[in-house]
């Protein structure tokens, strides 16, 4: 399976959101991809995963490994504390445990999303779908620009302190996300 590779003017080396792109697939999805597999902490060993992307992308190396973690603006990766493992921080829709710590959430949070999705929102409120869990913003305009990669956004504002006195549990990913296994309709309100 090939896959589409914007090359450089060199035409050697693809193209690093690609590649980053395609660690978030294996390392979120489908690690079975490339013929790897994660613990259940969401860990794959960094040199099987050189060596699969290599399959497809054969200039991957330890250093563009590097690169795309180190350089990546959502920060969705991490290595180990001694480097022979990495995953993604959080976005997984196959069960693994990432360890994140549980932590007490600012009174407000927020959630991007699409206008097409609102009308289910607001009767269900926000639901992981295909994810483990719902993903929030600390910010609105985070949010916003979340909600504006899947068409028209719509953003929601969060009622986080009422949720945790009411028992919720939410969890903040090593790169600021907060995550959370559901919000119910009645913690959201929509933002004009």
């Amino acid at each position: 399976m090939r896959h589409d590779t914007q090359n450089d003017t060199q035409g050697t080396t693809p193209n690093l959101t690609k590649l980053s792109k395609f660690m978030s697939l294996i390392l979120r999805h489908k690690p079975e991809t490339i013929g790897i597999t994660l613990d259940r902490h969401g860990w794959a060993d960094a040199s099987a995963l050189i060596a699969g992307i290599g399959k497809e992308y054969p200039t991957m190396s330890r250093s563009m490994l590097e690169k795309i973690v180190r350089t990546d603006n959502k920060q969705r990766y991490s290595f180990n504390e001694d480097g022979t493992k990495i995953r993604a921080n959080q976005g997984h829709s196959i069960p693994v445990d990432v360890e994140l710590p549980e932590a007490e959430p600012p009174r407000t949070l927020y959630h991007g999303t699409a206008q097409r999705f609102t009308t289910s929102i607001d009767a269900e409120g926000l639901l992981p779908q295909s994810r483990l869990y719902v993903h929030l913003s600390p910010d609105e305009q985070t949010a916003r620009k979340v909600g504006s990669r899947h068409g028209e956004p719509a953003v929601y504002l969060v009622d986080a302190a009422r949720m945790r006195r009411d028992g919720y549990v939410f969890y903040r990913s090593v790169n600021g996300v907060w995550l959370i296994k559901t919000v119910p309709a009645r913690y959201l309100h929509r933002l004009e």
